[in-house]
């Protein structure tokens, strides 16, 4: 049976936040698409072997991966790639509506973001390297409700695959489904973790899709890019009806 205290922590989460998130947020409707800045720095250019030039220039695109909330802070992750590399992962956020924006965290270089959550001013952002297989799993971390962010490998050695699913059930309780699949061979670990995703136990091995026991079952926020659209939008999901909330440019450049 669950705690009187972690009812209520529930009840803030899925009830209470999102009302007065929305309520914040309503000023970003108003607001033009946010255009993620890059500036194609020469160093750029020759690392990740970009082949641009004026007549053939690269196309720079910005990719929204993951969207969540902590009070009337909304939170975006993505990452800006190419047609065929991933650049920088970028996490950016906004705590006046929309008007402003600012990255919460340095850019991470060949990273790509997947999940987010919250619980209370606990949260975790799953990602992983892209070069250009995935590797490295990790989580950025945060006990101060996104003021500062830490980032925690899953394993200490160097391992190709990627954090498929996660759920934390407390502040320090949580699991994942590793996934490590290559081709149509499966092969997935579930994890758990009993200290806020410092460390993880291994506690199974499957040739067979994992899914965790316990997830959010709704949905509360919603990213897409309607064919031939030129921004993502992102909606807040409330008693089955999707509010438009922000939208981000997809094409936000060329290098040349």
């Amino acid at each position: 049976m669950r705690s009187r205290q972690t009812l209520l922590l529930l009840y803030s989460e899925y009830f209470v936040k999102p009302c007065l998130l929305l309520l914040c947020l309503l000023p970003l409707l108003a607001q033009p698409p946010v255009h993620v800045d890059y500036s194609c720095p020469v160093e750029d250019i020759e690392s990740f072997g970009l082949t641009c030039s004026e007549d053939r220039p690269c196309p720079i695109f910005f990719e929204v991966s993951a969207v969540e909330s902590f009070g009337s802070v909304l939170f975006v992750a993505g990452d800006i790639h190419t047609a065929t590399t991933t650049l920088y992962g970028v996490l950016l956020s906004t705590d006046d509506g929309g008007a402003s924006w600012s990255e919460s965290i340095p850019r991470l270089r060949s990273t790509a973001f997947e999940q987010f959550q919250f619980i209370g001013d606990h949260g975790w952002l799953s990602g992983q390297q892209l070069e250009p297989l995935p590797k490295d799993p990790f989580f950025l971390l945060t006990i101060d409700g996104g003021k500062s962010w830490r980032q925690r490998p899953l394993f200490e050695e160097t391992r190709f695959g990627s954090i498929a699913q996660f759920w934390f059930d407390s502040p320090t309780s949580g699991e994942l489904i590793f996934d490590d699949s290559v081709g149509k061979a499966i092969n997935q670990e579930l994890h758990s973790t009993m200290t806020g995703g410092e460390s993880w136990d291994l506690k199974q091995k499957s040739t067979k899709p994992l899914h965790l026991k316990t997830a959010r079952a709704n949905a509360v926020w919603s990213v897409s890019a309607a064919p031939g659209s030129s921004t993502y939008l992102i909606e807040h999901i409330a008693s089955g009806k999707k509010q438009s909330v922000a939208r981000f440019l997809i094409h936000i450049g060329d290098c040349k």
